[in-house]
């Protein structure tokens, strides 16, 4: 059924699924005439999943009802589509009278394309396409060198960056003010998982809550992964079903070790922008992609199920498989492990990681394998190769982390090690100064 005579706006919502302190929304509002909120479940990213228990798509869903049971309440809805975004939106100008289309700022190559044809899409048919920065406090050109250039080390960005910060910045947009120019009719049912073929695990999620306690806390636990000591925030970060100025508001007071923490964001976010080659699969570093990999696929898969023998490299992946989520800490063991001292090509662990965590974000993810590997902007240098054993003993020194996801660690059945430390570290050493001597 068609509603041309209505003239409405539409707020398209992608990586920012909350109704409050939403930038793109809030300008839809503002313009003065009724938004239409838009999700679509994209095919070309859904169809590529293999995993059709992946709970980020259950994740998606379960804010989407969230947020339409807010809308319910202000006599709007949702309109969710399952389908490619030129042909929803094709549709959705057959019906409606558009005269806009409001939508938030996304870094990532793919979204670059498909914002470019959606936009080529509407401007021929007169509709305007506006975006907005969100999901980061800085963005793009926003933090630079003073002759212009973006930086590559953290540390000097995270200075320029806190001295950039006013407290604008951390300003909420008053969405709540134009709660009454959203499009009213009738609630719209969202497609179910079944229907798009995925399943339900019915698995809990962590909650979007940050405790002032942990806050307090967060510097000197951060790093022990037996203890909560992190705020689990990565997914609801990823899909914006919180809002980074309300944390970064909170812990500009009560933490600078977690603001760094969002900051590496901003950085990583940064860094894919005006370096969009990590994006798709280069190193940061060109002469490390001189290095010859093993690239060995037996140990690719006992790295991949925590079956190595290094019992804090097995308690990850098995962290990581059974729940989606594994501490950061201990991100940075198994990811140093796979490609110093198994020499298996980072992108084949960055690759594993974007299938398996809910928080997999591509900028962050690329940034935190590249660091590890040594190819990336501001990395360990690659004769920095952590051993797991002394990891183990700083991080985790009664095993309750490893006992955890390991409890068969001091049975006959727990796999010998993979591999010796001392004979890896040399390995890898010898095949770095060679690759990086061309």
């Amino acid at each position: 059924m068609s509603h041309k005579s209505t003239p409405v706006n539409i707020f398209w919502f992608r990586r920012d699924l909350r109704l409050d302190d939403n930038a793109g929304l809030y300008h839809a509002l503002k313009a003065g005439i009724p938004v239409i909120p838009l999700f679509i479940f994209d095919r070309n990213i859904l169809d590529q999943l293999e995993d059709k228990a992946d709970r980020r798509v259950e994740f998606i869903r379960g804010a989407l009802l969230e947020m339409q049971e807010q809308l319910g309440k202000l006599g709007s809805t949702l309109e969710v589509y399952y389908g490619i975004p030129d042909q929803v939106f094709n549709e959705l100008l057959e019906e409606h009278s558009i005269q806009s289309v409001y939508t938030n700022h996304d870094y990532e190559p793919y979204a670059q394309k498909r914002d470019e044809s959606i936009r080529r899409l509407l401007n021929d048919r007169q509709v305007s396409f506006h975006t907005y920065k969100d999901q980061v406090i800085f963005e793009k050109g926003e933090v630079v060198k003073d002759d212009g250039r973006p930086y590559t080390v953290f540390t000097p960005y995270s200075r320029r960056w806190k001295a950039a910060l006013k407290d604008f910045y951390l300003k909420s947009y008053p969405v709540k003010k134009y709660h009454q120019r959203f499009y009213q009719q009738a609630p719209k049912r969202i497609p179910s998982l079944n229907s798009m073929g995925f399943e339900e695990t019915q698995q809990p999620f962590p909650p979007k809550t940050l405790r002032e306690e942990l806050l307090k806390k967060y510097k000197e636990q951060r790093d022990y992964p037996a203890i909560h000591g992190t705020s689990k925030l990565g997914v609801h970060l990823r899909f914006g079903t919180v809002s980074i100025r309300k944390l970064a508001q909170k812990a500009s007071g009560s933490s600078e070790t977690f603001l760094n923490e969002l900051i590496w964001r901003d950085f990583y976010h940064m860094i894919l922008w005006h370096f969009p080659q990590v994006g798709e699969g280069k190193a940061f570093k060109p002469e490390y992609e001189h290095i010859r990999w093993r690239n060995n696929e037996q140990e690719f898969e006992r790295w991949c199920t925590g079956q190595t023998g290094y019992p804090i490299v097995d308690a990850g992946m098995r962290e990581l498989n059974e729940t989606g989520f594994m501490h950061n800490r201990v991100r940075m063991i198994v990811a140093s492990f796979l490609a110093k001292h198994l020499l298996i090509d980072w992108r084949w662990g960055e690759a594993y990681f974007a299938l398996k965590l809910l928080d997999f974000d591509l900028a962050a993810n690329n940034g935190g394998w590249q660091w590890a590997a040594g190819s990336g902007c501001d990395a360990a240098p690659y004769f920095r190769v952590f051993n797991p054993h002394l990891q183990t003993q700083k991080f985790d020194p009664d095993l309750k982390y490893i006992r955890k996801w390991v409890p068969e660690l001091e049975e006959l059945t727990y796999p010998r090690p993979i591999v010796e430390h001392d004979l890896a570290r040399k390995r890898c050493l010898e095949t770095y100064a060679k690759a990086l001597k061309k």
